[in-house]
């Protein structure tokens, strides 16, 4: 469907409804919402239009269609970590403490936004030509997890060094918290966001066994929130999540 200009009809029907700086923030979160929920097929784009209380001419002015919006939420669960792994490889030469903070950071990544996204990823949708792009930057990230990984068991000394397996599970348990999310809720008292780091830290610590380690290294825990905590200070949050931050800037080229 084409884009359809400003003039089609008053942007904003009522006051705002959804958390968001800007009308297209609001139109991800509320597509988030009903695509987490209801179902992709089943959202069309004039329900995502009335949950933010804007016309569905006003929609198009940010998005050309219900495909665009799914790429662009797609987007924000893999560039943040892409960028964070690229960057902690500049901020320490340690491969232990490579894997630990960027599954530290993943996976606090997809489990503390408003809802769960990463279960998109088991759209039968996402199969078609035009998420070429989402499942190419997917698979850049599971590659950098193994080449990392893999440095980290030559690191650590208690596997074979060509062991193909253990590099491949830190990417592993870090998606598992896709589907903890559907099965947790915080305890009564408990502070989400203290839960979602504790339990991130809990990943990490766990990818790091799966590479060998008889327990976690001292200090690394230490270590990795420190990295964790400068770079998303940095703005490693606030990297594009559209897709354009890609192989032209990071000098490399992820499918699930």
């Amino acid at each position: 469907m084409g884009r359809v200009t400003a003039s089609a009809g008053r942007p904003r029907i009522g006051e705002r409804r959804r958390p968001g700086a800007t009308t297209r923030d609001e139109i991800l979160d509320a597509a988030a919402e009903l695509f987490t929920i209801g179902g992709f097929t089943a959202t069309s784009t004039r329900a995502v239009a009335d949950a933010v209380g804007v016309r569905q001419a006003s929609l198009y002015n940010h998005f050309d269609s219900k495909d665009a919006i799914l790429a662009a939420l797609l987007a924000g669960t893999v560039e943040p970590p892409l960028h964070f792994a690229r960057t902690v490889c500049e901020r320490t030469a340690d491969p232990v403490t490579r894997v630990h903070a960027l599954a530290w950071f993943d996976a606090r990544h997809l489990s503390s936004g408003r809802w769960n996204l990463g279960a998109l990823y088991l759209l039968p949708e996402l199969r078609a030509d035009r998420f070429d792009t989402f499942r190419a930057r997917r698979r850049e990230l599971r590659d950098l997890y193994v080449d990392l990984s893999a440095d980290a068991v030559r690191t650590i000394g208690r596997l074979p060094a060509d062991d193909v397996v253990a590099p491949t599970m830190p990417f592993r348990l870090v998606e598992s918290v896709i589907a903890a999310r559907w099965d947790d809720e915080p305890a009564p008292g408990v502070d989400a966001a203290a839960g979602v780091d504790a339990a991130a830290a809990a990943v990490a610590d766990t990818a790091v066994r799966a590479l060998g380690a008889a327990d976690v290294p001292a200090g690394l825990r230490r270590r990795s929130a420190a990295l964790v905590g400068d770079l998303a200070t940095d703005g490693v949050r606030n990297v594009p999540t559209d897709g354009t931050q890609g192989a032209q800037e990071h000098g490399q080229e992820r499918a699930g």
